[in-house]
């Protein structure tokens, strides 16, 4: 059999590293109904890979490997990316989040641009927003909302 040089979810995927991930997986799952794909666990039971499905892509995850340079976002002081994920209701996603032990960073409001969302960080320290489409824009209307909102394009 011959290999994909391209698999078909080939599309960009975040791959998180994290301190506890058997909790992390439980995490994503609970709170953004995650669907574990695989998991591969070291002989001391840490994640060495996992893959998850979150609606219509992948998270990949591991947990934190030093000796691979392989550090967490609470090991080395935050990270600089954040995760866009579109749920059927941004408020009940963020509370059961929260209620999960998410800290919100920016809580739920409607976006100038058309989605309601909020930022939060999940308690491995990756930040995420997450947000709900509430009204379709053309690139027009969203440049005079942006210049209305901030005096410029």
């Amino acid at each position: 059999m011959t290999a994909k040089p391209v698999p078909d979810n080939g599309a960009p995927t975040p791959y998180l590293c994290v301190s506890r991930g058997t909790d992390a997986i439980q995490f994503y799952k609970e709170v953004f109904g995650a669907t574990e794909v695989l998991a591969l666990r070291d002989p001391s039971g840490k994640i060495g890979h996992a893959e998850l499905a979150i609606g219509k892509g992948h998270v990949m995850l591991c947990d934190e490997y030093p000796d691979y340079g392989a550090l967490s976002p609470e090991t080395i002081g935050g990270s600089p990316v954040v995760l866009h994920l579109y749920v059927e209701d941004a408020d009940a996603t963020v509370a059961k989040a929260e209620a999960a032990g998410a800290t919100i960073l920016k809580p739920v409001e409607d976006q100038f641009y058309g989605d309601r969302g909020a930022k939060l960080k999940d308690p491995f320290g990756h930040i995420w927003w997450i947000a709900t489409h509430i009204q379709d824009l053309s690139n027009d209307e969203l440049r005079l909302r942006a210049k209305e909102l901030y005096g410029t394009e």
